[in-house]
C-alpha cells in the first residue's frame, strides 16, 4: 500500500521531459517577449528623437533660445546642421576688437544658432595710427593670426570677415582715415579670408546702435516679441548710441527727422527708435569739457573737473595734451596732513564741472518721454566705469539708478586721487549724459551687463547676423 502511493506520487522521466520542455519554452516566450518590447520601445524612443530633432532642426527662427542646445549637436553628427563662421572686427576709438563667432546652421531652413564665441582686443585704435597707416593695420593683422586658431583653415575661403570702424575714424579727417582703410584691405586680402571690397568700412552710427540692440535682445531672447525688448545704451569714446521700440504714439510722432527706422529681425519688419550722437563718446565728451574755455590748439588744458594735485599727460586723436586743475598744488612741498590741517584737501569742481557737462548736452540731445517707463540696459563704457569704482560686479554687472551714478560722481570729485586722474569728469559727465541727456528720472534703475549668457555685449554680433543673412 504504501509502496503503491510512493510509486504514484514519482515523476516518470517522460514526465520529467515534458515538464522541462514547458518551461524552457516559456522562458524563451518570455525572453523574445521583452526583446520584442524593448525592440519597440527603442524604436519609439528614435523617432521621438528624431522627429524632435527635425522639429529642432526646422524652427531656429523660432526657437526659445539663442545658442545651441543637445539636439543642435545631435543634428550636426547627422549632417542636418553645419558649422559656419564669421569675423568681425570692431575698430574702436580706443582699441580694436576681434570676435570669432561660431554658428549652427539648419541645412533645412538655413536659420542660425550662436554656439561660440572667441573675443581678442588690442591698443590703441586705429584712429592713433592716423600718421602710420601701415603700423595700424599690423595691429589688425594680429587679431587676425587669432582668429585663424578658432576656424578650421578649410573653411577660411568661405568664412565673410568683416573690419567695421566707429567714432574714432569718422573724427579723422577723410584723407587720412581712408588711408588707414586701404592698408587694412591690403591685410585683409592676404587673410585667406573671404572678403570683398565693402569688407573694410566706416560704420554708420546709426547701424552701430542697431546692431547693439539686436545683440543684447538676442542674448536676451526677448527679440520674437518686440514690446519685450529692452532699450539699449552703448557709449564708446568718440559716439554714444540709444535704440529701443517705440510703444507709445507719441514718440513716433515726436522724434526728430532721422531718429525712427524700420529694420527687418528674424523674418520681421518693426519699427525702432535709433540714434547715433557723434562727438558725445565719453573720450570725445572729454576733450570738449576739458577744452572748454581754452584757446584753440592748446596742448595745456585746466579744468575744473581735474583735482589741482593732478598734472598729467593724455593722448586724443594724435594729439598730446598736458592736463591739469585750475591752479596747481605741489603736493611735494605741501603734504596732504597740511591741507587737512587747513579744512581739507584739494578736490575737483564736481557743480562746474557738471554745468559744462550740462552745457554739451542740454540742447544736442533728445529726450524721449517714454524712455524712462522702458526697461534699459547699459553697455560699454557705462559699465567699464561703474564697474572700476565697485558699483556693479566686474563680471555679472549689476543694477544702479541714475541718484547713485550722481553720488558716486560728487565723491569721487572729492577725493584727490592722481592715480585716476580723469575719474570726475568721465563718472559726472555720464550722469549728465543719462538724466540731463537722455532724459531719464534719477530713480530709473539701469542694467550694466558686458556679457550675457557669457556673450559679450558687443554690437559685433548684430553685424555677423546681418553678414550671414545679406552678405558682405
Amino acid at each position: 500500500m504504501n509502496m503503491s502511493v510512493r510509486n504514484r506520487n514519482k515523476f516518470t522521466p517522460e514526465k520529467n521531459t515534458t515538464m522541462s520542455i514547458k518551461e524552457k519554452t516559456t522562458s524563451i516566450s518570455r525572453a523574445f517577449l521583452v526583446i520584442r518590447m524593448l525592440f519597440f520601445t527603442t524604436v519609439i524612443a528614435l523617432s521621438v528623437l528624431i522627429a524632435t530633432v527635425m522639429v529642432n532642426n526646422t524652427t531656429g527662427w523660432i526657437s526659445p533660445h539663442h545658442s545651441t542646445n543637445l539636439l543642435d549637436k545631435l543634428s550636426l553628427s547627422l549632417g542636418l546642421q553645419e558649422h559656419v563662421y564669421t569675423v568681425v572686427i570692431d575698430a574702436g576709438s580706443t582699441g580694436s576688437r576681434v570676435l570669432a563667432f561660431t554658428f549652427h546652421r539648419s541645412l533645412s531652413d538655413r536659420s542660425v544658432k550662436l554656439d561660440q564665441e572667441f573675443y581678442s582686443h588690442i591698443k590703441p585704435g586705429l584712429s592713433s595710427f592716423a600718421d602710420d597707416p601701415k603700423k595700424g593695420a599690423d595691429s589688425i593683422k594680429q587679431l587676425l593670426d587669432k582668429a585663424k586658431i578658432v576656424v578650421p583653415p578649410h573653411l577660411w575661403h568661405q568664412t565673410p570677415l568683416v573690419l567695421k570702424a566707429t567714432a574714432g575714424l569718422r573724427l579723422l579727417p577723410a584723407e587720412k582715415a581712408n588711408l588707414i582703410l586701404e592698408e587694412v584691405r591690403r591685410v585683409f586680402e592676404e587673410s585667406g579670408f573671404m572678403v570683398t571690397q565693402r569688407s573694410v568700412s566706416i560704420m554708420d552710427g546709426i547701424d552701430e546702435g542697431l546692431f547693439s540692440w539686436f545683440t543684447i535682445n538676442f542674448l536676451l531672447d526677448r527679440l520674437q516679441h518686440p514690446e519685450q525688448t529692452v532699450a539699449a545704451l552703448d557709449l564708446g569714446g568718440g559716439s554714444t548710441q540709444i535704440t529701443f521700440v517705440p510703444k507709445e504714439k507719441s514718440t513716433m510722432e515726436g522724434a526728430p527727422q532721422g531718429f525712427i527706422h524700420q529694420v527687418a529681425t528674424l523674418h520681421q519688419k518693426i519699427d525702432v527708435y535709433s540714434f547715433s550722437y557723434l562727438g558725445l563718446g565719453l573720450m570725445a565728451a572729454r576733450k570738449q569739457i576739458l577744452s572748454a574755455g581754452q584757446a584753440e590748439g592748446e596742448s595745456e588744458l585746466r579744468s575744473p573737473c581735474i583735482n589741482p594735485m593732478v598734472k598729467k599727460g593724455w593722448t586724443y586723436s594724435g594729439v598730446n595734451y598736458i592736463v591739469k586743475g585750475t591752479h596747481d598744488v605741489d603736493v611735494e612741498k605741501i603734504p596732504l596732513s597740511e591741507w587737512q590741517k587747513k579744512g581739507g584737501v584739494p578736490k575737483a569742481d564736481f557743480d562746474e564741472c557738471l554745468r559744462l557737462s550740462r552745457s554739451l548736452l542740454e540742447t544736442s540731445v533728445h529726450k524721449p518721454a517714454e524712455l524712462n517707463d522702458r526697461e534699459v540696459l547699459a553697455i560699454s563704457y557705462y559699465y567699464d566705469r561703474a564697474s572700476d569704482h565697485g558699483l556693479i560686479d566686474s563680471s555679472e554687472g549689476g543694477v544702479l539708478t541714475i541718484k547713485e551714478l550722481f553720488k558716486m560722481a560728487e565723491q569721487i570729485c572729492a577725493v584727490p586721487n592722481p592715480d585716476q586722474a580723469f575719474a570726475c569728469l568721465d563718472m559726472t559727465y555720464i550722469s549728465a549724459l543719462l538724466h540731463h541727456g537722455f532724459g531719464l528720472a534719477t530713480d530709473t534703475k539701469l542694467q550694466l551687463r558686458k556679457k550675457i549668457d557669457g556673450y559679450e555685449t558687443s554690437w559685433a554680433l548684430g553685424a555677423a547676423f546681418h553678414v550671414l543673412h545679406n552678405g558682405i
